[in-house]
């Protein structure tokens, strides 16, 4: 007897694991008959997830913590017992907005800090011209994206709620709002950036995996009372899976996965593009320069798919940090037991790891550590946050 389930997803490659699972038969073999059900925004996604129209989803990590939290939202307790994907996001940037920064770069354009400070340059000059803000596009406001946009220009001295607009567009919007001019740069998933430099539009200025070296992206997410109610069928989820991610990431499966991936009903973009990203070579401007990245996208590599509960405080603490909830020992305690590590230890009958990954290597401030978010929030100058 197989078990009927609905999954919704965003045309992501870190969707990945999902539909190789379903699409390579590894869901089938642990008794699932899965539908994956193709969606436009985020907020499609989380709302069909909490109202049990879908049954499990592709989820970005922090909207996992905010439907916990209640914030933005009605509250519905979530439970994300495999981590979809490590990295994955990049900053592409229009020619002008690149070529603005270029012009004031002072040391490696590939170093965040050095970056950040051109933008700050670039800021400047445009308020004193009296030029619009620059406009940057974001995925959702509870979203990694938003979190390590903020993080990057912040670092440089850049205020993002006041020097510049961050708007909402979902992700297969991206390309044709920067092409259009209504944003001057975005942060996405792959394969979205790529697909921007490819039409010659955009420039990667920056790999997320620059700005932290290790963040947690989308999860796997169930409602916590369905997890509850059907642990078998939680632990299946998991294993086909796992499975899904080591077939991903042998590199003999390479093509297939990425030829698996660029179906129309699946992701909808050429092969080739999904397998740059899934070998970490990019194309990040238009004139055919390369880079390539080791850690663009972790699938299932190094633990990447067992959830951290510590990655969950890191993005609570950029929730307090920008004020879009208060810090509390209660929320921090909410926030990591959305990721489930345990769930996915039992899944696959093993014991927790004796080291886990090492988090983040953000590329400013202070070492992330969960028991003292406030220490963390106040050695930053920029940010909403009460004390």
């Amino acid at each position: 007897m197989t078990v009927p389930l609905r999954i919704g997803f965003i045309p992501l490659v870190d969707a990945a694991a999902l539909i190789v699972a379903v699409d390579k038969g590894f869901a089938a073999a642990e008794g699932l008959d899965v539908e994956l059900v193709r969606e436009v925004s985020w907020s499609n996604v989380r709302d069909k997830l909490n109202i049990g129209l879908f049954d499990a989803a592709h989820l970005l990590a922090p909207v996992a913590i905010a439907s916990s939290l209640g914030l933005g939202h009605v509250k519905v307790p979530i439970a994300a017992p495999f981590n979809l994907g490590i990295n994955g996001n990049a900053i592409t940037v229009s020619p002008a907005l690149h070529a603005a920064l270029m012009e004031e770069i002072d040391g490696d354009r590939f170093d965040p800090m050095v970056t950040a400070k051109a933008l700050a340059k670039v800021v400047a000059k445009r308020r004193k011209a009296g030029t619009e803000p620059l406009t940057f596009g974001m995925t959702f406001p509870f979203s990694t994206h938003n979190y390590q946009l903020r993080f990057w220009m912040a670092a440089g001295g850049v205020d993002p709620d006041e020097d510049v607009r961050l708007v909402v567009l979902p992700p297969p919007y991206m390309v044709d709002s920067l092409k259009s001019g209504h944003v001057d740069a975005f942060c996405v998933g792959a394969p979205w950036n790529s697909v921007a430099v490819d039409l010659g539009i955009g420039h990667i200025l920056h790999f997320v995996s620059d700005i932290l070296v290790r963040a947690a992206e989308k999860v796997l997410a169930v409602r916590q009372v369905w997890a509850e109610k059907n642990p078998d069928t939680v632990a299946a989820l998991v294993r086909a899976a796992v499975n899904a991610a080591a077939f991903i990431e042998d590199p003999e499966n390479r093509t297939e996965a990425a030829r698996i991936l660029a179906q129309p009903e699946r992701i909808g973009v050429d092969a080739e593009v999904i397998q740059r990203t899934l070998t970490g070579r990019l194309k990040i401007s238009p004139d055919g320069t390369f880079r390539e990245s080791g850690r663009y996208l972790l699938v299932g590599r190094e633990e990447a798919g067992r959830p951290d509960p510590v990655q969950a405080a890191w993005l609570y603490a950029q929730m307090v940090r920008w004020g879009q909830t208060a810090l509390s020992p209660e929320g921090v305690k909410t926030a990591m037991a959305v990721f489930r590590s345990d769930l996915y230890d039992a899944a696959l009958g093993r014991r927790p790891p004796e080291q886990p990954p090492a988090a983040f290597g953000a590329f400013a401030g202070p070492a992330f550590d969960p028991a003292n978010i406030r220490g963390h929030l106040e050695a930053f100058e920029v940010g909403r946050w009460k004390a």
